[in-house]
């Protein structure tokens, strides 16, 4: 302590003049409002730094929170906004509201098997049945083939017995979509008629006739086209909607009058077949 005091006293007169500079500044800052509020900025910016810093980093952990809340959120609209519409003259006159959309995510699958599947993470205690469409925010997807309590397991697009009915949007002609087991990105468009012409970029559509997908769920482009005149039907190359190699989340499709529709099928269809 003896030798601190010495070191101040042969030092008395620097530090005398850190004291009174110290003094004026802090004077300064709360006599005027300019050199306070440099003070204060130039401190608010270095903490306004890094709250912003930590607000980047906890917003990007919460983009997965974010991003299930807008699946939700779109599945909503999906069952405010019907697909389709019966039309008469007059206009529209009853809305299809016999379609339900219940989101889920994708917890496991596959895209390079001859016979690909994916799970996700919604079962029976979510409602979901087997042969539910399932479809993703751009396209066809698959049907569930196998429910648990808290897990369904769906036969992609991207497998050997798929077979999807559709339409030729531009024309409303029917035809079938198969993969052809070559690449997650191209399936085959078969049963066109021979009259019919695709071009590169004319929408696939479903159908509607098979009760598992709604009619307008767009299935894929059509990338290329060979016509033969000698043939009754051809087939084309599509781009499918759905990139599968990157599928998160899904919309299982609930069709609210599947038992009987089908029931219905079964009964008057007994003795014509």
């Amino acid at each position: 302590m003896r030798n601190l005091f010495a070191l101040l006293w042969r030092n008395q007169f620097f530090v005398l003049f850190i004291l009174l500079e110290t003094t004026s500044i802090f004077l300064l800052t709360q006599s005027y409002s300019y050199h306070g509020s440099l003070a204060y900025s130039t401190t608010g910016d270095i903490s306004g730094n890094i709250f912003n810093s930590y607000n980047n980093l906890t917003g990007y952990l919460s983009l997965a929170k974010e991003n299930t809340g807008l699946i939700k959120e779109n599945a909503r609209l999906r069952n405010m906004v019907r697909p389709s519409s019966l039309l008469k003259d007059t206009g529209y006159i009853k809305n299809d509201t016999s379609y339900k959309y219940i989101p889920a995510r994708v917890v496991q699958n596959t895209v390079n098997k001859s016979n690909n599947f994916m799970v996700v993470n919604k079962g029976n205690n979510d409602g979901i049945l087997k042969e539910m469409g399932v479809i993703s925010q751009s396209g066809a997807v698959g049907v569930v083939v196998g429910v648990s309590n808290n897990y369904a397991t769906i036969m992609s697009l991207l497998h050997s017995k798929m077979r999807l009915s559709a339409r030729i949007k531009k024309s409303g002609q029917l035809v079938n979509v198969v993969w052809g087991q070559k690449t997650y990105l191209f399936g085959t468009v078969i049963d066109i008629p021979s009259h019919i012409s695709l071009e590169a970029g004319d929408s696939i559509i479903t159908s509607g006739n098979s009760m598992i997908f709604p009619e307008n769920i767009l299935i894929g482009v059509i990338e290329s086209h060979e016509t033969d005149l000698n043939k009754n039907l051809s087939s084309a190359k599509i781009r499918l909607g759905s990139d599968f190699n990157s599928l998160y989340h899904v919309y299982i499709i609930d069709n609210t009058m599947y038992q009987e529709r089908d029931s219905l099928i079964r009964i008057t269809t007994q003795g014509y077949e």
